[in-house]
């Protein structure tokens, strides 16, 4: 396994301890929030640090395709689900926000496992829209963690871009799979 997987695989570990720093915190346990904002960032920070290191050193390998985008989309919607459900913080997510980057990714999985069964193989690449959503959902996780008031103008802009990126996986994946049946027409 390569350094950038471990740094993946680190990510996907750590989303037990954020989990459980959030489903014990108390207005009493202040320090549970920080722990948690703490891992969070962390694993924000080794997002990029595991993209970089892949990147500068070419250590690209079938386990990182999968490993690095479940790492994000493990702590990201663990994140949204329980910052959502914890009424200690004042300021959380609304459900409505939580279903809609959820079922983005639950249609992007399923997409991508619908491509999979009928090309036998797929091309994993995150898009500039997906980047620039996953940024503003972190951003949002953040602020939230933080308890800032502005958060909710970030999530709805997270929001905004989870809808935008969402089509456009979708539009793609349709895309993709029109391709394989027209060269199967053809032959």
């Amino acid at each position: 396994m390569n350094f950038a997987n471990k740094i993946s695989t680190f990510r996907i570990l750590s989303v037990p301890f954020f989990i459980a720093c959030v489903i014990y915190y108390s207005p009493q346990r202040e320090y549970l929030r920080f722990a948690a904002l703490f891992i969070f960032a962390l694993g924000v920070i080794s997002d990029a640090v595991d993209g970089y290191i892949a990147r500068k050193s070419k250590q690209y390998s079938k386990a990182g395709l999968v490993l690095d985008p479940l790492g994000d989309k493990l702590l990201l919607m663990s994140a949204f689900i329980f910052l959502s459900l914890k009424s200690e913080f004042p300021i959380r997510f609304p459900l409505g926000v939580v279903f809609i980057v959820i079922s983005r990714d639950v249609i992007i999985l399923l997409g991508a496992l619908v491509i999979y069964i009928v090309k036998q193989e797929i091309n994993i690449s995150p898009t500039r829209l997906g980047k620039l959503t996953t940024t503003f959902q972190m951003f949002s996780v953040i602020a939230v963690l933080l308890q800032m008031r502005p958060a909710p103008v970030l999530w709805w802009i997270a929001v905004l871009f989870t809808l935008i990126s969402g089509s456009d996986y979708v539009r793609r994946g349709f895309k993709t799979l029109y391709a394989l049946d027209n060269s199967r027409n053809n032959h």
